[in-house]
């Protein structure tokens, strides 16, 4: 079930998101570590984009990394996340964007728990939350 995709200028997504958000979903910005406002959040949900709504992570998958972000071992749906290759500031990372609307979420590590080994490191400030129920 693909959703269609949100296509926004420049100048919408500015009108549509706070500073922090623009930053770091318009132009890959990095929030400051352990500053988040989910990086110790534990409720039970959904953890969707700030900028378009798209489910993104559950709680389930969501554990605590230590590396100051919330960190996930695996996305909601793979579908809903784009990864890419991100070789930035003198180093080679995959980059982790909304499929949805291409907004930065963060990046993917290979060293995360069972069951994939993957860690999801995400920018609190690119999410929004959905309880349970």
């Amino acid at each position: 079930m693909s959703q269609q995709k949100v296509q926004k200028t420049d100048a919408e997504w500015q009108a549509e998101l706070t500073p922090e958000q623009y930053a770091v979903c318009r132009c890959s910005a990095t929030e400051p570590p352990f500053s988040g406002k989910w990086y110790r959040h534990k409720e039970a949900g959904t953890y969707v984009c700030a900028a378009c709504h798209a489910k993104l992570f559950a709680s389930e998958a969501k554990y605590d990394s230590g590396s100051g972000w919330p960190s996930y071992f695996q996305p909601l749906d793979r579908a809903a996340v784009s990864l890419h290759e991100d070789e930035s500031h003198g180093m080679r990372r995959t980059e982790v964007t909304c499929a949805q609307c291409g907004s930065h979420l963060g990046h993917v590590f290979p060293d995360g728990p069972k069951p994939t080994g993957l860690r999801y490191c995400i920018n609190s400030v690119a999410l929004d939350f959905e309880p349970q129920g």
